[in-house]
């Protein structure tokens, strides 16, 4: 069979399920592919959100995968605004939220994450947010320049990347912003204390005022509207608005519901390949747990664009029957004010027992190695470029390295890679 007479279905309208459609024409996949996405809106990417999009300085085309015309000029069937409700494995059909039923011959899940909600009273108040869709971003926007120069803070619950990422559009529009974090610095459970340190200071140093080792127990309204919040610990701040930004978690419900097997971690089990349980049915993006390298057999979750722009591609060819192993570094990369980073890897506390820093902290210049045991596990590279791929080679290597040569700004990275010190 010439694959013209198969159907392809994708459920879910990110980046990860634009790249795969995009991918499967370019593979000369000759069949039919549909497109499923809950948002009336065409596919677009996340990131901006809390960036340019959220400041105004990217305009709205700009955060879409594609232009308009190009679904229908590449066969793209697209069913926006419907939501995927229902798989029947033993038919191969998927059920919309309308009635329709849709058949496959293969089926890729990349449904992302949906954000965590708060569980105190006043989250029913308007101007309590949370930030995941296009829609919430406009809003959030127009939350942000009406907050600019009141006096009225947005206060941020949770200083992860996207709190801290609209922390700083928020300063960066003019608004007082307060950030609530139950940890003892920004970014704990990812980074560490040691550069989580740099962040409080970038944020406190651009006017951000924060609250560590607590979190909000209830949000104080006055007219239906966000007035005020308390913390666990007592305090009764002001607030013009409130950003949930406290995590995700991924969107499995339709892999659940159809008996595909979960991660005891979170996420849809994938091989390698990026398949599920079902040899028929695949997962990308922030829904999938593949095995992390390095990882000692654990499988990573990984929400981040570059996960999504690079698994979708990479399932639409293990769709097709190429031979597939996904087994990238994790990478993502932040903007916040004049800091510009990247992070390879996976390093979480617990993980590493050692921090090296080769660079300059106070001017924000500097990269930051995660160690065990001499062996690097992740990278953070602040305000210095073009290091990322040595510093990926020597997260994938797993090797032990001189932690004084990674610290020495005179060493190249690339000296210390064991593949390049063998051809030196």
């Amino acid at each position: 069979m010439d694959g013209t007479h198969r159907t392809f279905v994708i459920i879910g309208g990110g980046l990860a399920g634009a790249k795969a459609a995009q991918t499967l024409r370019e593979e000369g996949f000759p069949g039919r592919v549909i497109l499923i996405g809950d948002e009336h809106e065409q596919p677009y990417e996340r990131p901006p959100l809390s960036k340019d999009y959220l400041t105004g300085r990217a305009v709205r085309e700009s955060v879409f995968v594609h232009p308009p015309a190009w679904y229908a000029h590449n066969r793209i069937e697209l069913h926006l605004g419907q939501p995927a409700v229902a798989i029947d494995r033993a038919a191969r059909e998927v059920r919309l939220g309308d009635g329709t039923r849709l058949p496959y011959d293969a089926l890729l899940l990349a449904t992302g994450a949906e954000p965590h909600r708060l569980g105190i009273p006043g989250t029913q108040l308007a101007n309590v947010h949370h930030l995941r869709r296009l829609a919430h971003s406009d809003h959030l926007r127009g939350v942000l320049t009406g907050t600019a120069g009141a006096g009225e803070p947005l206060v941020i619950a949770g200083a992860g990347w996207i709190g801290l990422e609209v922390a700083a559009a928020a300063r960066t529009l003019g608004a007082e912003v307060i950030v609530v974090e139950p940890g003892p610095t920004p970014l704990h459970g990812v980074l560490g204390p040691e550069v989580g340190a740099v962040f409080s200071e970038l944020h406190r140093f651009h006017g951000v005022t924060f609250h560590f080792g607590t979190r909000l127990a209830e949000i104080t309204g006055r007219d239906g509207v966000v007035a005020g919040v308390t913390t666990e610990d007592g305090r009764r701040l002001p607030a013009r608005a409130v950003l949930a930004a406290i995590g995700a978690g991924p969107r499995t419900a339709l892999a659940e519901g159809a008996g595909i097997a979960l991660s005891e971690g979170g996420g849809i089990a994938v091989d390698a390949a990026l398949r599920t349980s079902d040899p028929a049915i695949f997962a990308a993006g922030d829904v999938a747990a593949v095995a992390h390298p390095g990882g000692k057999g654990g499988r990573l979750r990984v929400e981040h664009w570059a996960n999504a722009l690079n698994s979708g591609p990479a399932a639409a060819r293990s769709m097709l029957g190429h031979e597939v192993v996904y087994d990238r570094v994790p990478y993502f990369f932040s903007d916040q004010y004049d800091a510009g980073l990247e992070y390879s890897g996976w390093a979480p506390p617990g993980a590493y027992d050692r921090v090296v820093f080769r660079g300059d902290l106070a001017k924000r210049a500097f990269i930051a190695f995660w160690l065990r045991e001499g062996r690097v596990l992740a990278g953070l590279n602040m305000n210095v470029w073009d290091v990322v791929e040595p510093i990926q080679r020597l997260v994938r290597a797993g090797l032990p390295v001189d932690p004084e040569a990674l610290a020495d700004p005179g060493t190249p990275l690339e000296s210390l890679v064991p593949g390049d010190r063998l051809k030196g």
